[in-house]
This record gives C-alpha cells, structure tokens and sequence, in this order.
C-alpha cells in the first residue's frame, strides 16, 4: 500500500465536486412534497450540511468500478435521504435541541410531524430506489433499513446499563458502520462488471465500508466526551447523559477502581453530571488511557478499511479510497 501515493483532500473534491452537487440537487428533488411541511422539514435539513460522506463512498466505490450511469447519483441522494431520517428520529428519541450548531427539527417544528417527516423520507428513499428496477439494491436497503432499526431499539434498551465492548461493537455497526457498508456495497452493485468476480468485489467494498463506519463512530464518541460545544455544534458529553456507554468509558470500567467506576455508573443513571462532573470524568478516562485506547482503536480499523481494497485497481478512485480513513480518524467535529 505504500507505493501508492494516497489523494489529497482537494483531490477528492475535484473529483467529486459535480457529483456531489449533483446528488444536492437529486436530494432537493426527491425531497419536494405536495404537503408543504413536509418540504420545509427536507429543506431545513438539506441545508443543515453535513460531511456527505455517505454518497461521497457511493461515488468512489462506482467510481472505482468505471461506473457512469446517472444510477450512482439517485442511489447517493438515497443513502443521504436514509441517513437524514435517521437523524431526525434520533433527535426525537434522544430529546436533542441541536443539531449542527442549529435548533434540530423537533425543536421547530414538534415531534409529531418530525416522526412523520422521517417516515415519509424513509419512504421516499425506498420510491426513489425503486426506479432502478433493481432487487438486489432493495435488499440491501430494506436489510440495512432493519438493521439500523433494531440498533435503535437495542440502544435504548440498554440506556443506563453497562455494556461490554461486544455489545458496542454490535450497537455502533447496527447504527453506523451498516449504511457506511451499504454505501459502499451499491457503488458495486449498479456497476457492469467487465473483470473479476462481482460477488467478491462488492464483499471486499463493504468491508471497507464496515471497516470504515467502525472507525468513524468510535472518533464520533471520543469526541462526544472531549470536544468543545462551540465545534461539535451540539451539547458535548450528550452520550453519558443519555445512559450511553461508549467505547472510552467501557475501556475505564474494566480498569478503573471502585471509585472510578461509581462515579462512571452514577453519571450513566443519572443521566446527569449533578453528582459527578463532565471533568471527573474525563479525568477517570485519561488517567486510565481510555481515550487514547479508543482512538488507537478507530485507528486500527481505518488501516484494515485501506487493507481490504489492496486488491482493488489503482485510480483516482481508489487513491481517494485511501484518503478518506485518515480524514475520519482526524476530523474535530
């Protein structure tokens, strides 16, 4: 891998630049309703930003694969429209007032018609994918769909409980790591293949995009308990205080004295930092290298997403491939 010189950030977005305003405008369209709240909700959303970095997979996996038909636009306008509903509902179920430096959805405009937004963008997405008359790109999407479902309703059910690192693997993968995966695996599947085995192409793609996903959630936690308000664009510390343990404070439990993990327990079923402060905390976590422990983690699992498309041909495509794990485990927000 290390004769391969890896893209730069302004590579990937030359590269990817047309497509990825492209895939604005296919969101934008697609999220267009007759019910006019429904379109105000989409937009607000739209606008909210975000990395994309779930149509930009889309595009390199397509894209590595020689893929140029407009399916690769309307099925990365899909994977954000997914990934836009999820949000919305977890903003209802974790009773959010921001998201991205602005007053989430529900706060706006209620629950109620935030949980029907969601669904209707749900649906969308499903229409929107329908067009490809393709079945084995809606069983990707109704599998990951389940599965994204039940990490939600997993998540809550351990709200306040201690969990081991097989259980946050699951949670993380189920909630994350799948719609990175499938990202990746629908770049495959709506590309003509001319060489290799399409089967084992699109297995080595997800699991680059599992790999990846891991990656991205584990720095996603570490920087729920570390970063400032003002960069992450929401409250920090939101995790702990909605019960959940993530991989830093489960890494501290197993190791920490009794002490130590009261005060991580007390925080988990409060839900609060009334008793025992955010800095306890984090003074717990780095005394026992948990942070670090985490993000050496993230680590390990951007380089195994690099690993599993050695195999893949060199292209622009597959250089920005190689780009994207650094980004993730580097990003501050």
């Amino acid at each position: 891998m290390s004769s391969i010189s890896i893209a730069t950030a302004s590579e990937v977005f030359d590269l990817l630049r047309d497509d990825l305003a492209a895939i604005e405008q296919e969101f934008s369209r697609q999220s267009a309703s007759n019910v006019a709240v429904i379109t105000d909700i989409a937009q607000y959303l739209i606008a909210g930003g975000g990395k994309r970095i779930r149509p930009l997979l889309l595009l390199l996996s397509a894209k590595a694969l020689g893929c140029t038909s407009h399916s690769r636009i309307r099925l990365g306008a899909v994977v954000e429209m997914l990934h836009t509903a999820t949000l919305v509902h977890d903003d209802i179920i974790d009773e959010a007032d921001t998201r991205r430096g602005r007053p989430s959805s529900n706060t706006t405009w209620g629950n109620s018609k935030c949980v029907l937004a969601g669904d209707w963008l749900y649906m969308q997405a499903f229409s929107a994918a329908l067009e490809e008359r393709n079945f084995h790109v809606l069983d990707l999407l109704i599998s990951l769909t389940q599965q994204m479902v039940e990490g939600e309703l997993l998540q809550i059910e351990k709200l306040g409980h201690l969990i081991n690192e097989e259980e946050y693997f699951d949670l993380i993968y189920r909630k994350t790591a799948c719609l990175f995966k499938v990202s990746m695996q629908l770049g495959a599947s709506i590309t003509p293949h001319t060489f290799g085995d399409p089967a084992e192409i699109e297995l080595q793609l997800g699991e680059y995009g599992r790999n990846l996903g891991l990656a991205f959630q584990i720095v996603d936690d570490v920087l729920d308990l570390t970063a400032t308000e003002d960069v992450l664009g929401k409250p920090v510390a939101s995790d702990l205080r909605e019960g959940k343990a993530t991989l830093a404070v489960i890494h501290a439990l197993e190791r920490g004295t009794g002490a130590d993990r009261e005060a991580i327990r007390t925080v988990l079923a409060d839900r609060s930092f009334v008793q025992v402060s955010h800095p306890q905390i984090l003074e717990i976590l780095q005394r026992h290298g948990s942070i670090d422990y985490a993000m050496d983690t993230a680590c390990a699992y951007a380089e195994a997403a690099r690993q599993s498309i050695a195999d893949l041909s060199l292209s622009d495509a597959k250089r920005a491939l190689l780009w994207v794990p650094g980004f993730v485990t580097s990003r501050d927000r």
